[in-house]
């Protein structure tokens, strides 16, 4: 197969600074984040910016000094984290600027389920889940933090609580119960 086909990532160029694992936001909506989201990507950038890239740009100085570079790990390795840490930065500039800080513990019509609220909800399997509708920065699915662009986040958006609502899943329709809403500072 000719070269003029094949995407050549080995020098860096053509980075994707929308692949860092977080999802694109859909065509026309905001980014919005909670205050602690927000806060979160603020010390990380802070932290790449201050510490980690100072810190591998003094390593790929060092290395440089020791001459040939072709062979040398210690320059070839501290350069592609320097790539790493820019192309992470350049990511984390535009989501910062991107950001529609929304505080959830602000909002007034807490019988409703919106954007920062945790709900629990029964599923047609009896099982009670309980998750919190958060940014698409602050998805953790582990801790029960799921996106507000989520199939299930949108089925429980403006849900109140003894509302049954219905999610479409790959396994088929389901019905979800809300049981509770909450939001934080309540």
């Amino acid at each position: 197969m000719s070269k003029a086909f094949v995407k050549d990532d080995a020098g860096g160029q053509g980075d994707d600074d929308e692949s860092n694992g977080a999802p694109q936001l859909p065509a026309g909506t905001k980014n919005y984040i909670t205050v602690a989201g927000y806060e979160a990507l603020k010390a990380e950038f802070m932290q790449l910016m201050d510490v980690d890239r100072p810190a591998t740009v003094s390593i790929v100085s060092w290395a440089a000094s020791n001459g040939d570079r072709s062979e040398n790990g210690d320059y070839i390795y501290g350069k592609k984290r320097l790539r790493e840490i820019d192309r992470r930065i350049r990511f984390l500039t535009k989501r910062l600027e991107l950001a529609e800080v929304v505080d959830p513990a602000a909002q007034q019509n807490r019988e409703q389920a919106f954007f920062g609220s945790t709900v629990t909800y029964l599923n047609n399997r009896g099982d009670e889940v309980r998750v919190t509708i958060v940014g698409v920065d602050e998805v953790d699915p582990a801790n029960g933090k799921i996106s507000w662009i989520s199939p299930v986040a949108r089925a429980l958006l403006k849900a109140r609580e003894g509302d049954v609502v219905k999610l479409m899943t790959p396994a088929g329709p389901d019905e979800l119960e809300i049981l509770e809403v909450h939001y934080p500072g309540a």
